[in-house]
């Protein structure tokens, strides 16, 4: 392991312990070269399925990118990255065990809502926002309202032969523009 301070490969790990309910393990390290202690984690590398994004584009997941959306969402919050790092990794497991190849957008934008929700109401807040693109006040007003009664906020959605949401519809010209909005997702918590 490369050392961010000076950039040796030369370390020592110092503590081992198990983090996250087991599922990661941390580690301190000391650089034997500028003497200065970094953390590092390690976690099981899963096969992970492809996000459908909702213009039918297909990337790989990116936990990082959630993670930065859950960020901005909660900036200014007394939330922990440990909080943030248990929301990722509920909603990463909940992909994995949906066993399907592909996943919908709109299925990790909905999971990270969940999970906000019962985090922190203005992070949700926040984050439904951009994730469901409010045009207006009155948008906020509606979700504010939606939060102070317990009411249910998505339409419900139609669900296919087996039970479960529909997959999202994807335009036959998806690959035709591959890449020009390279820069365009920049602000949106979760569309990974």
């Amino acid at each position: 392991m490369r050392c961010p301070y000076c950039a040796t490969l030369e370390n020592k790990v110092i503590d081992s312990r198990l983090s996250q309910g087991g599922e990661v393990i941390r580690r301190r390290r000391e650089c034997e070269g500028c003497g200065r202690r970094y953390t590092t984690y390690e976690r099981v590398e899963q096969a992970l399925p492809l996000v459908v994004k909702k213009d039918g584009r297909r990337q790989p997941f990116d936990r990082d990118k959630i993670l930065a959306g859950l960020r901005r969402s909660c900036a200014k919050r007394d939330i922990s990255a440990e909080a943030l790092e248990r929301v990722v990794d509920n909603v990463q497991r909940a992909m994995v065990e949906r066993g399907k190849p592909e996943v919908p957008s709109t299925f990790l934008g909905r999971m990270v809502l969940e999970q906000l929700e019962d985090l922190d109401a203005v992070a949700y807040v926040r984050f439904a926002s951009v994730y469901r693109e409010f045009q207006d006040v009155e948008e906020f007003v509606r979700e504010l309202e939606r939060l102070r009664t317990g009411a249910d906020s998505e339409p419900p959605e139609e669900l296919d032969g087996r039970g479960e949401p529909g997959e999202p519809e994807v335009r036959s010209d998806a690959g035709s523009d591959e890449g020009s909005d390279a820069g365009s997702d920049e602000g949106a918590p979760v569309d990974s």
